[in-house]
C-alpha cells in the first residue's frame, strides 16, 4: 500500500467516463474478454480478503486469468481502479427504512457504519472529493430522502447528512482498529487486560486518580475490555438528539 492509494487521484475525465461507461471502445482487435465490472468486483474481493496493500494490477490480472497489460485496457491504472472499486459499494447501500425521519436517519448511520466493517480498507482510500459515479449519487439521494420533507431546507439537509456520516466515518474507526489488532497481535482485548491488569493493579494509585477509578470500574463491568459498537449506537442517539432540537425550531409552515 502507499499514501498515494486514495480517491480522487486518478485522471477526472478517464474515471467518470469509466464509472459512467462512456469510455472510448476499440474499434480493432479482438472481442474483450471481460468487462470493467469483472475487473472491478475481483479488485474488491481480492482487497477484502488480502488488504489494500495487496492490490496491484498484476495481482489483479493475475486472478482474473489475463496479462497485466491486458488490463490496462479496461482499467487504466490504479488510481481509477480505486475509484471505480469505491463507487461499486456504494450501490450496497439501500433505502433508508423508518417510520419517522430519525429512525431512516439512524439506518442511514448504521448502513453506513456495517460497509464499512464489511471493507474496513475504505477508511484508507475515502476523501472528501466525492466519487462522482452512479452508485455514489444514487447513495447520496437516498440518504438525503430521510431528511425530505421534515421542514429543514436544502443546506441544512446537506449539512446534516454531513453530519451523520462524518459521526459514522470516526466512530466506525475504532471497530475497523479492533479488528486488525487482534489480526496483527493474535490476541484478544480481553486476553490482553488479562495481562496488563495484574500489574496496572499494583500500580494505580485509585485515591490519586478516584474519578478515573470510578467511572473505570462501572466502565469494565457495563461492557468489558472494550465496546464500539455500544460506543457508536450512544453517540448516533445524541447526533440525532442534536439535529431534532433543529427540527424543533423550525418555523412551521401553514397548511395548504
Amino acid at each position: 500500500m502507499s499514501s498515494d492509494d486514495i480517491s480522487g487521484r486518478g485522471d477526472p475525465r478517464k474515471t467518470l467516463e469509466l464509472l459512467w461507461g462512456r469510455a472510448p471502445r476499440a474499434s480493432r482487435g479482438p472481442k474483450a474478454r471481460l468487462s470493467v465490472t469483472d475487473v472491478v468486483a475481483a479488485a474488491i474481493a481480492l482487497v477484502d480478503a488480502e488488504g489494500l496493500a495487496a492490490l496491484t494490477t498484476r495481482r489483479v490480472a493475475e486472478d482474473l486469468g489475463v496479462s497485466p497489460m491486458s488490463l490496462y485496457t479496461y482499467v487504466p491504472g490504479k488510481p481509477e481502479l480505486i475509484d471505480l472499486m469505491l463507487d461499486a459499494l456504494m450501490g450496497e447501500i439501500r433505502a433508508p427504512s423508518g417510520a419517522t425521519w430519525r429512525e431512516r436517519l439512524a439506518d442511514v448511520a448504521r448502513q453506513n457504519w456495517a460497509l464499512v466493517l464489511r471493507h474496513p480498507w475504505m477508511i484508507e482510500v475515502v476523501t472528501h472529493r466525492p466519487v462522482l459515479g452512479p452508485n455514489s449519487i444514487a447513495k447520496y439521494h437516498l440518504e438525503l430522502s430521510a431528511l425530505e420533507g421534515i421542514g429543514l431546507d436544502d443546506l441544512e439537509m446537506d449539512r446534516a447528512l454531513t453530519l451523520v456520516l462524518d459521526y459514522v466515518a470516526g466512530a466506525v474507526r475504532g471497530a475497523a482498529r479492533e479488528r486488525t489488532v487482534k489480526e496483527r497481535t493474535g490476541m484478544t482485548d480481553r486476553e490482553w487486560w488479562a495481562q496488563v491488569g495484574p500489574f496496572l493493579a499494583e500500580v494505580f494509585d485509585a485515591e490519586r486518580f478516584p474519578i478515573a477509578a470510578r467511572v473505570g470500574q462501572v466502565a469494565g463491568e457495563a461492557y468489558g475490555a472494550h465496546d464500539p459498537a455500544g460506543a457508536f449506537a450512544f453517540g448516533l442517539e445524541r447526533v440525532l438528539d442534536g439535529l431534532e432540537l433543529l427540527v424543533a425550531r423550525k418555523p412551521r409552515r401553514p397548511a395548504s
